[in-house]
């Protein structure tokens, strides 16, 4: 490639994630945040439409969260959860378990991908805790994602991701997921979907070596946007309680308001073993995640320190009182402001304006729930650019003063929760323009 030298000259020493760096010249350099918007270096302001990967909630610079890192701050700043405790992972651990039905004990960790490995292991070490080693194997859905470590790869793989790697994971079981678009000739989504369950219910039956069924709680969002039908989740759940299989959902980008309530599987009547959440538990502004299990999964691990069933894993930062106290005044705010009261009507304004989309004649599918939306765009011809769906998107969306991140062929528009109903036609309006613009280039 000609220009590589010209690049990597430009790019100084930082990598970026998921970013083919040959594409790039240049990044905008944000310096400054203002509730929604993302101020750059010259100025610039982009309204926030992936909520800075999926995590604010309130916007940047919300005085509360950061009077609440500061306070912490000068007291505290880290001390291990080893053979320690600290105050702000205590209170916030009752504040979760209360919170979150049936559950019973809370592991912190540092991200998503972190917590969804602990939920693994902790799935699997809870049969070798009883004596039952043959359950070792994990079924999960097609085109689902947990995170980019190896475990969580294993259990979330979406081709497009982490084909690279396959040869390296472990295997798993995985089932199809209903979806509207591109159902097959002649079948209906309910058809669909009560083969789906019958497959999942026939393989739970037959083999008893399956310990756990691990999905995302609601919809699978890095995967493309897929919202589940009604009641699919709730009976994958009981087929799990009546096979003896563990039952992990994955609400860290699903829950604490994103798809319109604070816990989706108490939304859906569904209750997990294990439940992991993290990406707004700290409203964005810092890196925290939990794992909480039931009374039963977390009292199998009880016994001498020589039987060796206590868990084997631990980080550093587990438990960073900074990072709890950031999250204990998040969670106040949700209930101060009726967050999720909001949040319910500003999806409705987002949902009523999703059937403009299907005015662009590229546009294949619009798939939304609470304040998430996919907008899946067909006959991609990209490569005509040489640039990725990820660069033209971005390109023409700043044009309009929108930061958008596509996943493949999708749209996604992930806004912070408290954007107000102003800010959400402002999104539209952007993506639509940022849609008709590079519609040429997908033709």
């Amino acid at each position: 490639m000609n220009n590589v030298y010209e690049v990597m000259k430009n790019q100084n020493y930082l990598w970026h994630p998921n970013t083919q760096m040959s594409e790039w010249t240049k990044f905008p350099k944000i310096v400054r945040g203002d509730g929604m918007w993302l101020i750059d270096e010259n100025g610039n302001r982009l309204l926030d439409g992936v909520a800075s990967m999926w995590c604010n909630v309130w916007g940047h610079s919300k005085r509360e969260l950061i009077n609440a890192i500061i306070k912490q701050a000068k007291k505290l700043q880290h001390s291990p959860l080893f053979n320690l405790t600290n105050e702000p992972s205590e209170l916030l651990a009752k504040k979760l378990i209360k919170m979150s039905p049936n559950m019973a004990r809370v592991f912190f960790s540092d991200n998503g991908s972190t917590a969804m490995e602990i939920a693994i292991k902790i799935a699997l070490q809870y049969w070798t805790n009883l004596g039952l080693r043959n359950k070792t194997k994990i079924a999960t859905l097609e085109n689902g994602y947990h995170g980019d470590t190896f475990g969580a790869m294993s259990v979330g793989y979406v081709p497009e991701f982490f084909s690279k790697f396959r040869s390296k994971l472990f295997s798993t079981l995985q089932f199809e997921v209903p979806k509207q678009y591109n159902l097959p000739k002649n079948v209906t989504l309910k058809e669909f979907e009560n083969t789906c369950i019958e497959k999942i219910e026939d393989k739970l039956s037959k083999d008893n070596a399956i310990a756990a069924f691990v999905m995302e709680s609601g919809a699978q969002v890095a995967g493309g946007v897929n919202i589940y039908p009604k009641n699919f989740q709730k009976q994958i759940g009981a087929i799990c309680k009546k096979y003896d299989v563990l039952f992990v959902l994955d609400e860290i980008a699903t829950g604490f308001g994103r798809l319109g309530s604070m816990i989706e599987y108490k939304k859906q009547n569904c209750f997990p073993d294990i439940v992991s959440f993290g990406k707004m538990l700290t409203g964005g502004y810092l890196t925290f995640a939990a794992t909480l299990t039931t009374k039963k999964i977390s009292n199998s691990f009880l016994g001498k320190f020589y039987d060796s069933k206590h868990l084997f894993h631990g980080h550093t930062y587990t438990g960073n009182p900074i990072a709890a106290s950031l999250a204990l005044e998040n969670l106040k705010l949700y209930d101060k402001t009726k967050l999720i009261q909001k949040i319910q009507k500003t999806s409705k304004l987002l949902g009523n304006r999703a059937n403009e989309f299907y005015e662009l004649d590229v546009v294949g599918d619009v798939r939304h729930k609470g304040m998430l939306m996919g907008v899946e765009l067909i006959n991609n011809n990209s490569n005509k650019t040489r640039k990725s769906i990820n660069k033209i998107v971005f390109e023409e969306g700043k044009k309009h003063n929108i930061f958008f991140r596509t996943l493949g062929n999708v749209v996604m528009l992930v806004p912070p929760l408290a954007i107000s109903s102003k800010e959400i036609n402002l999104l539209v309006d952007g993506t639509i323009k940022t849609i008709e613009g590079i519609s040429k280039l997908l033709k």
